[in-house]
């Protein structure tokens, strides 16, 4: 009879284990495409910045994206070197064909 409990214990607590496992992926996912968001409205408040002319706060906007745009290349570097295709895009093949690029 205990062992039976502790079956259905031990059985029940490796089943909860998958509740509580890490979704990196889709995390990774969500991140990146809340960051583009930002960056969206960042780019449409520069727009609105200047078009009424206030400068300051332009300027304001413009260092905001540059930190936004960083920090969205972290997060894609990030996920490619996680799940793949990582770097392939800066991979270039100059040795042979004289400038010829190819993904590796």
């Amino acid at each position: 009879m205990k062992r039976t409990i502790a079956g259905i214990l031990l059985l029940g607590g490796l089943g909860a284990g998958s509740l509580f496992a890490d979704d990196r992926y889709w995390s990774d996912r969500r991140h990146i495409e809340r960051d583009r968001q930002k960056i969206a409205e960042d780019r449409r408040e520069l727009q609105r910045d200047l078009y009424y002319g206030d400068y300051r706060a332009a300027d304001h906007e413009r260092r905001e994206l540059e930190h936004r745009y960083r920090d969205l290349q972290r997060d894609l570097d990030r996920f490619h070197d996680r799940y793949g295709d990582g770097d392939r895009d800066r991979d270039w093949d100059r040795d042979d064909d004289g400038g010829h690029w190819e993904w590796r």
